[in-house]
């Protein structure tokens, strides 16, 4: 027999798939909720949580649950960033601080070395839907607040040269913060890349650390072999 909380999931679950509840539209309120099925307020925010972790129901604070409108996917190309057809649409920020925690290790400079942080955020429509932090020595911090884009192409054009792009991919939970930003349940998962850029010289240009919701985002890595005269094999 179902839980309580799976019940009441289930039922929801066919109000959205029948056409009940429209994409966008809010639910009732929890507490209506919760009378309705006759449950706790605690039990009935299980059932959502069981909904917002499939990307069916999505928690705005101060405004309640509402049924997800269809995203977009974005796949997230290695070495270049995400790629959405069409792209979305990106906020940014930019902030002078410090090199603090893991950034010294990772740009390989002293700690409270002047850096600049770029946080992004991109949107599909009025939706918030990728996080990014990029930070770059002082120095070569760009005028104004470039696009993603335009981040692209300047690491490309950078002298000397970039020599080496790496990125390392994982899952986890996000944290509170990444939950309220990407308006996504704390129980889903999602993909956390961290790419960190050396120009020719060893010298660390860039570090990008992204966040990308699981229920609408791939991974994307190409190896090109070669054959042994040094010929790309088809």
């Amino acid at each position: 027999m179902p839980s309580r909380r799976h019940a009441i999931a289930d039922d929801l679950r066919h109000q959205i798939s029948s056409g009940h509840f429209q994409p966008g539209e809010r639910l009732p309120s929890e507490a209506q909720l919760a009378t309705r099925y006759t449950v706790s307020t605690p039990t009935l925010r299980c059932a959502l949580a069981l909904l917002q972790g499939e990307g069916l129901v999505e928690k705005i604070h101060g405004s309640g649950n509402f049924v997800r409108r269809p995203l977009r996917r974005t796949t997230y190309v290695g070495g270049v960033g995400t790629s959405p057809i069409p792209p979305l649409r990106a906020t940014v920020r930019t902030t002078n601080l410090e090199a603090h925690g893991e950034l010294p290790a990772l740009l390989n400079v002293p700690a409270l070395s002047p850096l600049t942080e770029l946080f992004y955020v991109t949107h599909d429509g009025k939706a918030p839907h990728s996080l990014a932090r990029i930070y770059v020595p002082r120095e070569l911090a760009p005028v104004g607040c470039p696009s993603p884009e335009q981040m692209r192409a300047r690491l490309a054009d950078l002298h000397p040269p970039l020599s080496e792009i790496q990125e390392r991919l994982g899952a986890r939970l996000p944290t509170q913060d990444e939950s309220t930003a990407l308006r996504i349940s704390t129980s889903l998962p999602v993909l956390s890349l961290t790419r960190v850029a050396t120009d020719t010289t060893g010298r660390v240009v860039e570090v990008a650390r992204i966040v990308l919701p699981g229920d609408r985002a791939d991974a994307l890595f190409t190896t090109r072999l070669t054959t042994d005269e040094g010929t790309p094999t088809e």
